[in-house]
């Protein structure tokens, strides 16, 4: 009997492209070294070669074209984890037929969320927990120390294999509604000669895995590594073929963990949900701007609270800064949650429109309790805890600051600013320094507010 030939191509582990011919660098992304050869049958390529063509000359039944009024459009039924947090991450609760895709650093508590979940839906879904990492005893001693019931959990079946075909074949038989893939870099499909881990595995079982959640409805959680850069290992086509991509930030030796959705195909991106780890598994943080402020006994220099947006939530936290005279040479500048070339144009901001030089002084900003701000309206409070911490002189006590600072020293305005507002009334400030056009219709019980719209108006009321 013949062999069937084999075709070679070329993959860039970095960035996923396929190239006829091995390079010393990848033309796509730049990366040096990065092209690996994966050797693919020609059975499957020429099956499909053979597929009859239709009348029009292409091969394939004809696709079908609808009016987008003809669509019939359904109420998307979601179904609760059992976890307050994680349901307002991914948009309400669960979808059947999404695919959800969540990563980060190591021992961070993904494979404990994801437990927990499993044990909270297994009296009304069939799930499976696939794991190729840990054995099953491991994934039994994790839940007993949870305090499980496994007496109880009748529904859960658990699964140690790598190969997504065996995985998907007992699927087909089982068909649950929710499964657990622990982790997507041990998987390989039997068609690919690379290593499990490498791009083309990595594509090839995630592709897999979305295809067969759309066909049968069912839920997929997709554990994913990540890099030394905090992003997922692998080609950033995975994060563009699931339904969501949830990440964990936070440090793993800390006790508050942080889960942001970074895409999300059924609810709002850059929603944050607040978990604490106990011994127990992770808790949901119902209130969590309690936890992201200081509350100094006494005001002190270079601490300022902001309100910022994450998704649909407003969050108060702390930003904290330190001015120092730098001895000689080039002056430190670094951030901590914050952006840090956001930073250096600040600094220009306040040297031409607030006559505040700093270029002989170290500075330091840092966002208490790890979080990461992405949006502008952190400028204002940045500015103001620079300038306190550089003349030593504390702000006053309940007072809160939002605001985007442009180029030009205007104070812009920013979106929810009702909302934030409401937020620190609701935690006990009593004064707030805000962009004019962000000053609300009605007054606000409690809280006196103060219009600016220049930042030299912000320095001379403090």
């Amino acid at each position: 009997m013949a062999r069937s030939k084999e075709k070679s191509t070329f993959v860039c582990q970095e960035c996923g492209a396929d190239f006829p011919k091995w390079g010393g660098r990848c033309t796509e992304c730049g990366a040096w070294n990065s092209l690996t050869e994966i050797r693919l049958p020609t059975g499957a390529a020429q099956s499909i070669s053979a597929a009859p063509a239709s009348a029009n000359g292409y091969a394939g039944a004809q696709a079908q074209v609808t009016l987008l009024s003809e669509v019939r459009v359904q109420n998307t039924l979601r179904e609760s984890t059992g976890l307050d947090e994680l349901d307002r991450v991914l948009g309400g609760g669960l979808v059947d037929g999404s695919v959800i895709l969540i990563g980060g650093d190591p021992g961070i508590g993904k494979s404990t969320l994801l437990l927990q979940t499993v044990l909270r839906l297994q009296a009304q879904w069939p799930c499976l927990y696939v794991t190729g990492e840990e054995s099953l005893q491991q994934v039994a001693l994790r839940a007993q120390r949870m305090e499980a019931d496994l007496s109880a959990a009748s529904q859960i079946t658990l699964m140690s294999e790598t190969s997504v075909e065996a995985i998907l074949a007992h699927c087909a038989r089982q068909l649950p509604r929710l499964m657990v893939v622990d982790s997507i870099q041990t998987l390989h499909t039997e068609g690919l000669t690379a290593a499990p881990g490498a791009v083309s595995q990595l594509r090839e079982a995630t592709a897999q895995l979305v295809r067969f959640a759309k066909r049968h409805a069912v839920t997929i959680f997709i554990v994913g590594h990540v890099t030394k850069e905090g992003a997922l290992a692998g080609p950033r086509v995975l994060e563009h073929m699931v339904d969501t991509v949830l990440y964990f930030e936070g440090d793993p030796g800390a006790r508050y963990r942080v889960i942001r959705a970074v895409k999300n195909r059924f609810g709002a991106a850059n929603e944050i949900g607040v978990f604490a780890m106990t011994d127990r598994g992770l808790k949901p943080v119902s209130n969590p701007s309690a936890i992201f402020l200081s509350r100094h006994e006494s005001p002190v220099p270079g601490s300022v609270i902001t309100v910022t947006r994450e998704g649909t939530r407003p969050l108060l936290i702390e930003v904290q800064a330190l001015v120092a005279e730098h001895p000689g040479g080039n002056a430190k500048r670094l951030t901590v949650g914050l952006e840090q070339n956001r930073l250096a144009m600040l600094l220009a901001v306040l040297h031409r429109h607030g006559n505040i030089a700093l270029y002989d002084q170290d500075v330091f900003l840092n966002v208490v309790g790890g979080v990461r701000v992405a949006e502008t309206a952190a400028d204002l409070a940045s500015l103001l805890a620079i300038v306190s911490s550089f003349r030593t002189r504390p702000l006053p006590d309940g007072l809160i600051v939002f605001g985007e600072v442009g180029l030009a020293g205007e104070i812009r305005p920013v979106t929810g600013g009702p909302e934030r507002l409401q937020e620190a009334a609701k935690h006990g400030f009593t004064h707030a320094i805000v962009p004019k056009a962000n000053l609300p219709a009605r007054p606000i019980a409690g809280l006196q507010i103060t219009p600016i719209m220049h930042l030299a108006q912000a320095l001379e009321l403090l």
